[in-house]
Order: C-alpha cells, then sequence, then structure tokens
C-alpha cells in the first residue's frame, strides 16, 4: 500500500521513447533534432508571436563598483517581466552577460544583495548566496529576473502573507489546466530576457549565458536545451535524474512537467544543450537533488558530450554542503568558456 514504493516500480517500467541510444555523432544530432521540438510540446508550447517587447528602465543606480537598474519587458501581450540588469563598471564592452534565476524563496531581491528590509547586505547571504551579485565579482554582467510566482511576480494572496510565500500554486496548476506548465512559461520569460539582451550595446548578444539554482537551475535546463541563443548554461542544486529527486521527493507543482518521463530523463534533456558548455555543481548533503542522482544523470550527459566530441565543455562540482549555491569551480569555468 505504499505510494512511493508503487511509483517507483512504474517508472522501473517506463521506456523514455526518445532516450539517448545514438552510436554516431550524426545520429546524436539528429536524435536532438527530433527530441527538441517534442520537448518543447510537453513544456506547452510557446506563443506563435513574440510581440513588442517596450521595456522601461524603472530606476537606475551606481552602487559599489556596478550599475543596477531596474527593468520591465512585456513577455507575452498579457504579462510583464520584472529584473536587475546589473553592470560591471570596469566590464570590457560589449561583455558577456549571464541571465541569473532564482530559486524558491524572497525571488529575484535575494540573489542581488536586497535583504528582508530592502537594504543592500554587505556579505553574501541565504542559500542563494547573492550569485547575480557574483557574477560582478567575476567581471560578467547579470540580468536577474524574477521568475513567474516569485517575489515581484507573485498574486496578491501570496503578497499578503510572508515574503517567501510563492504563488506557485495556484498559478501552476493553472497552467496545467490550460495545457501548459509553468515551466514552459518561465521558459519563454528567459527566451525573451535574451530578445531585450540582444538590444544593449554594452552586452555581446554572443555571449549570453543563463544560471540558476534549484528551481531556478530547473528552468535554466529547459531553456538552453531549446534555446540555442544560449551560450553556456549552469545548474546548481538542481541537476538530478528525475526518478530520484521530483519523481520520488516531494517538490513544488512547478517542477512538474506532465508525461516527460514517456519523452525523456534529465540527462536527455541536458543532451540537447551539448555541445555548448555545461556546468553542473551540487552539495553532498543536498536533500531534495540527492547527490547519486546527480552524478547519475551526469555521467548520462557525459556519454552525449563524447559522442559529439566535446567533453571538456561538460563539468561537475561536488561541494561539501547541502542545498546552496557554491561557485566555486562554476565561476572559473564560465570565464573561461565566455574567453574562448
Amino acid at each position: 500500500m505504499d505510494s512511493l514504493v508503487y511509483s517507483l516500480n512504474r517508472y522501473e517500467k517506463v521506456h523514455p521513447s526518445l532516450s539517448f541510444q545514438a552510436s554516431a555523432r550524426g545520429e546524436a544530432a539528429q536524435w536532438q533534432r527530433k527530441l527538441r521540438p517534442r520537448l518543447v510540446e510537453s513544456l506547452g508550447g510557446f506563443p506563435d508571436e513574440r510581440g513588442r517587447l517596450e521595456p522601461q528602465v524603472l530606476r537606475k543606480e551606481q552602487m559599489d563598483g556596478y550599475a543596477r537598474e531596474q527593468i520591465l519587458f512585456w513577455s507575452r501581450p498579457e504579462l510583464q517581466v520584472f529584473g536587475y540588469l546589473l553592470v560591471p563598471d570596469n566590464l570590457q564592452r560589449p561583455g558577456p552577460v549571464m541571465i541569473c534565476l532564482p530559486g524558491h524563496g524572497r525571488g529575484v531581491d535575494d540573489i542581488v544583495g536586497i535583504d528582508k528590509e530592502g537594504k543592500q547586505r554587505k556579505r553574501y547571504g541565504g542559500y542563494q548566496n547573492d550569485f547575480a551579485l557574483q557574477c560582478i565579482a567575476h567581471g560578467i554582467a547579470a540580468f536577474a529576473i524574477e521568475q513567474l510566482g516569485f517575489g515581484h511576480r507573485r498574486d496578491d494572496a501570496a503578497r499578503k502573507s510572508s515574503p517567501e510565500k510563492s504563488s506557485c500554486q495556484p498559478a501552476a496548476g493553472a497552467a496545467l489546466m490550460l495545457g501548459e506548465t509553468m515551466a514552459g512559461w518561465r521558459t519563454w520569460d528567459v527566451m525573451r530576457a535574451i530578445d531585450y539582451l540582444e538590444t544593449r550595446e554594452e552586452l555581446d548578444g554572443k555571449r549570453i549565458g543563463c544560471m540558476g539554482i534549484s528551481g531556478g537551475g530547473t528552468v535554466t535546463l529547459y531553456a538552453a536545451a531549446v534555446e540555442p541563443r544560449i551560450r553556456l548554461a549552469f545548474l546548481s542544486g538542481s541537476f538530478c535524474t528525475f526518478q530520484q529527486s521530483i519523481f520520488s521527493i516531494a517538490h513544488c507543482i512547478d517542477n512538474y512537467v506532465p508525461g516527460i518521463l514517456k519523452l525523456a530523463e534529465v540527462s536527455d534533456i541536458a543532451g540537447l544543450i551539448a555541445p555548448r558548455p555545461l556546468f553542473v555543481e551540487n552539495g553532498e548533503q543536498d536533500s531534495i537533488f540527492p547527490v547519486e542522482g546527480t552524478r547519475l544523470a551526469f555521467e548520462k550527459t557525459r556519454s552525449i558530450y563524447t559522442m559529439l566530441g566535446k567533453e571538456e565543455n561538460l563539468a561537475l562540482e561536488v561541494f561539501p554542503g547541502k542545498h546552496e549555491f557554491w561557485g566555486k569551480k562554476g565561476f572559473e569555468f564560465v570565464k573561461h568558456q565566455f574567453s574562448n
């Protein structure tokens, strides 16, 4: 009568229709061309037209070593995206930029160093460790956008609750009832963020990366898999087999994509990023993305990169921590890839 045992038994009987089985480079490329549109379909599809961004700079501030802009742009006719664009004073223009996606918590403020009182922190804090600010410290611009349902983009009920309360529910449930997904909605926001970044003269449209932790890492995975303009991806505290994490451990509903296991496992989705650079990090004590599943998914992804002759574009760091952003080897990887 154990529901988890039943679910895991069902997993063993699933055979994803587009799992990676190529034995030659040409077959691998053909497999990617088949899987990518099917993944987009699973995510719920994207709008047929992009529409006008109509960006607004709400506020511009000079911070310690960087400029910070508050920006709004239209992702869809009915929906705006809020974000902070951080540009280092010493950026060699046009310079590289990382789209930064927060995980569950207070939202985008918590990755640009803004505390609960609205003041600027003097040191990195929280489980996300202000990773957008860490980009600045490494000479890389950051576009930290608010994920739908977090922080600045929550519903009224969540705003009245607490700073950490998301509105993933009922929004993610609404997406499912429409035959779409929250992951797909957020992925489209990333794609539109790239459209905006390409209009900024101080940024290099050929060196746009995407990074995130937890739920932000999950969206980074999907976005990089379907959007070839993302030069590199950095997944923190999020990369693990479906079986050992989202399938068998309680997660927010925004992580779920109906029928995805009949199509592919996480390693297959990551294989759509290949041969573009992909960095993965995970804590040894991460309780919701167990490191054993991270290693297993990574090794399967490695076989795809090897087949495509770019194993050097894939890297993993397992660090002695919990569910948190680390960044030690990750930023070294990012800087090296952006310099090539």
